[in-house]
């Protein structure tokens, strides 16, 4: 991976961006893509859509959308009691036992405000209360302040909260950051812009940084309505088998650093299948590959959806411990899946059929 690219991915990964407040990552999207695309826009809704046109322009050329959702994971203050501790509900989908005693941000107008998010300690829980998973009303966040004043005097209800963000590398290639999900497939479609953008081409092709995937996949709905696409390939994580305790008959046998997955089912077309699969095979880069006989959870499934249908395609990040503070992906997955859709775009021409 390029430097350059590594730093916007470590960027990404620093910047917030829970569901319905995706501002300052999008300002990333923005700053980053200015360097390269023909064009660059933010619709009402908040998608950033950076394009590329054919070198010639031509009368309908085939539009390829690709999308990776921004959003990540969060809360959101709910309640501020008489002693100044933050009452707080989820955005998305959280285990509440990986949050206890986790370090939160809140992102307040004037600024971040860290605070803990706790319950009484071990000692002080009553035997029913060990053996039961609390609620989000069990348990509060301690920012530290005197009373209920002080508090709403720093914190205003409805502020976005996030774990504590940071990027840490490990061992092997591997990378840990809370909201791998789904930064790194916002990563991989921007960086294949970025590749494609010195390229011949014949297709014009969007890529989006959607919002709200979280909370229903809402960001490509309205993109995808924009754009009127005829091919849409989401990047988004899958989850990976290769640690203790996972069902491989159930999730498949899907393991870091082997190739970025690429699904089959009826979410997916098997003509752009096949392209992606002809792409990552010139490229000679290993694809692992994994059925889903349902609609996907992901941007794919409202794209495939979206006007007269789209022919659609899924490329996953395989991600290990996905939506907890200690996501972990394998650098070497995003840049080949980056190089996989770049080719794949390169190779669309107004004669390539995409009829089942």
């Amino acid at each position: 991976m390029e430097q350059r690219s590594h730093d916007f991915l470590k960027q990404l990964l620093e910047m917030p961006s829970p569901s319905g407040y995706e501002r300052p990552i999008q300002d990333v999207v923005r700053s980053w893509t200015g360097d390269f695309a023909d064009e660059v826009t933010t619709d009402s809704h908040g998608n950033v859509i950076a394009a590329l046109f054919p070198r010639e322009r031509t009368v309908g050329p085939v539009k390829i959308m690709l999308a990776g959702h921004c959003d990540q994971i969060g809360l959101m203050v709910q309640h501020i009691d008489a002693e100044g501790y933050l009452y707080v509900q989820p955005i998305g989908g959280w285990d509440m036992q990986i949050l206890l005693g986790q370090y939160l941000t809140i992102w307040t107008k004037n600024g971040p405000i860290q605070g803990v998010l706790s319950r009484k300690a071990p000692h002080l829980l009553t035997q029913e209360e060990r053996m039961k998973v609390p609620l989000f009303t069990d348990v509060w966040v301690d920012i530290g302040a005197k009373n209920l004043e002080e508090a709403a005097s720093l914190v205003k209800h409805g502020d976005p909260a996030t774990i504590s963000l940071g990027y840490r590398p490990l061992r092997n290639g591997l990378a840990a950051s809370p909201a791998m999900d789904d930064k790194v497939g916002l990563w991989v479609v921007m960086e294949s812009l970025r590749l494609l953008h010195a390229r011949p081409r014949q297709a014009a092709v969007y890529s989006v940084s959607t919002v709200q995937e979280e909370i229903g996949l809402r960001g490509a709905s309205t993109s995808a309505h924009s754009i009127k696409p005829h091919v849409g390939i989401a990047v988004d994580v899958c989850h990976a088998t290769d640690t203790p305790s996972n069902e491989k008959k159930q999730l498949g046998d899907v393991k870091l650093g082997a190739g970025p997955v690429l699904f089959r089912g009826p979410n997916i077309n098997p003509r752009v299948l096949e392209g992606l699969e002809a792409a990552a095979e010139r490229l000679s880069i290993p694809v692992q590959v994994r059925g889903v006989a349902r609609a996907t959870g992901t941007d794919a499934n409202a794209i495939q959806i979206s006007g007269d249908g789209v022919a659609t395609a899924l490329i996953g990040i395989p991600n290990r411990y996905m939506h907890s503070p200690v996501e972990v992906v394998h650098l070497d997955d995003l840049n080949n899946a980056a190089r996989i859709l770049a080719e794949f775009c390169a190779s669309v021409t107004a004669e390539t059929s995409w009829i089942p």
